[in-house]
């Protein structure tokens, strides 16, 4: 049996312990990080960028919102390039063919400020294209480059409705470029869509609004001497750079699939490419910069899947960039409801998440797609502002139901991240330590409006609003 321990023997030992932790330094409990405060609340910014439809197209009959000028008179009806005027109209349709929505395209939708050479530039893009009868591109009607003119509202697109009504709509986010999807995807991660001559040199880099260099597929003729890929040069400095010296951890998020813009400023739908994560593209275009090579950095351009892990697993880093496959981009003609089925999937993970209550989402789309709008853009700089896009601030301090009516590009969403996790240091070649020639800080220039505006960091947080994948058709409009 054991044997008892003398009580005398405990004594001396406990005497022992107390005497040695007495000679020992105290060791205070760790305090607990200070609470975080007003925009530094914010601890993970997720972009989810769609594509090609205009802020009328969408949201051009929501309360409240600067919409379609239909207090004037009728709705508003544009020339083509013959016969009756085609006025705006409720669009039913699911598929939609849009317009040409490249830097010509863009000079002539705008016409000198009249805003009304849609449905011409569509009509002559059209002409051109349609070389086969059989394209539905290319019928009459509305199919004949009219479904510019057409709109949406709940009734195609209620979870986006939803959004508006219960966090942050704007009605004056301009697409940062007066043309099309890969320069304006070069302004989601730099602020500059450039060309140039050498990938070492961010100062041979110029302002390039309709064609910096396009990814390897989109060439025309792809190769040159001995089966040589052309890569494209994209020496400037881009925010992953910033993010980088400051330790702030981001991730790049593509849908894998394909991707369907056009190198010609005419075209509006052209063959369909590979898009991979590991393949950078018009929508992918951030694996191309200098910068994420010599960080190490590519690794952060991720496969979907990763995304919805993040989200789950409450992994999620600070800053984060989502893009479709053309089947759910709402690039023309894929189908609306497609698009709005993965966005809203894209955001129940968000909130379904563990880091929900310190997540902001920005949602907008990359360019107009040459679909009507009828506000004048801003002229900042020799390569924007383009035409209104809508866009969206959902996050548990976002301002419930407020239609933001300040000017905005996507120059802003760099500068909220700026703010927030870089203490305000811009894309400036006078202080980014990597010099560049371009002309405008876009994240400066006293038209932008600030995207704090959107957050009341003292509300208590909103809950998950999980809207279904597959909603019913909403409520029509007044119009």
């Amino acid at each position: 049996m054991p044997v008892p321990v003398p009580r005398r023997k405990t004594l001396l030992v406990a005497g022992l312990a107390l005497s040695l932790a007495a000679l020992l330094p105290a060791v205070a409990a760790e305090p607990p990080p200070p609470a975080r405060t007003g925009i530094h609340k914010i601890e993970h910014v997720v972009m989810i960028m769609q594509e090609n439809r205009s802020f009328d197209h969408y949201f051009g009959t929501f309360p409240g919102a600067e919409g379609l000028p239909e207090k004037r008179g009728a709705l508003p009806c544009l020339q083509g390039k013959e016969g009756p005027c085609v006025r705006s109209y409720h669009d039913p349709s699911d598929v939609n063919h849009g317009g040409p929505h490249g830097e010509l395209a863009f000079k002539g939708d705008v016409h000198d400020g009249s805003m009304d050479g849609f449905v011409r530039a569509a009509q002559v893009s059209l002409g051109k294209q349609c070389t086969d009868p059989d394209d539905p591109r290319c019928g009459s009607g509305k199919e004949d480059g009219h479904d510019v003119m057409g709109w949406h509202d709940a009734r195609e697109i209620p979870n986006y409705w939803t959004y508006a009504e219960r966090f942050v709509l704007h009605d004056h986010m301009f697409q940062p470029n007066a043309s099309w999807s890969l320069p304006a995807h070069l302004f989601m991660v730099s602020a500059w869509s450039a060309k140039c001559t050498d990938a070492k040199d961010p100062m041979s880099c110029a302002a390039e609004l309709q064609s910096p260099d396009p990814p390897p597929d989109f060439r025309r003729h792809d190769r040159k001497g001995a089966g040589e890929v052309v890569r494209p040069r994209y020496a400037w400095t881009d925010l992953t750079q910033l993010m980088h010296q400051a330790q702030v951890s981001w991730r790049y998020y593509v849908a894998e699939g394909t991707e369907p813009d056009c190198m010609d400023d005419d075209d509006m739908v052209c063959a369909p490419k590979a898009q991979e994560a590991a393949t950078p593209g018009i929508w992918n275009p951030l694996a191309w910069f200098t910068t994420v090579h010599e960080n190490g950095e590519v690794a952060n351009i991720q496969t979907l899947d990763h995304f919805y892990t993040a989200a789950a697993d409450g992994s999620l880093a600070s800053v984060s960039w989502i893009v479709p496959s053309n089947e759910m981009s709402e690039h023309p003609p894929s189908s609306v409801k497609a698009g709005q089925r993965y966005v809203t999937g894209l955001i129940n993970a968000l909130m379904q998440g563990p880091e929900w209550e310190s997540t902001a989402i920005f949602l907008s789309w990359d360019d107009w797609g040459g679909f009507y709008d009828h506000v004048v853009p801003p002229s900042v700089d020799a390569l924007g502002y383009g035409i209104r896009v809508p866009s969206l601030v959902i996050s548990p301090y976002a301002r419930a139901g407020l239609v933001d009516h300040q000017v905005l590009s996507f120059d802003a969403y760099l500068r909220f991240i700026e703010d927030d996790f870089l203490g305000g240091q811009r894309l400036d070649p006078a202080t980014d330590g990597r010099p560049d020639r371009r002309a405008v800080v876009r994240e400066t220039v006293p038209i932008l409006g600030d995207l704090t505006a959107d957050f009341d960091f003292d509300q208590a947080p909103l809950p998950p609003l999980l809207l279904p994948l597959d909603p019913p058709p909403g409520p029509a409009s007044r119009n």
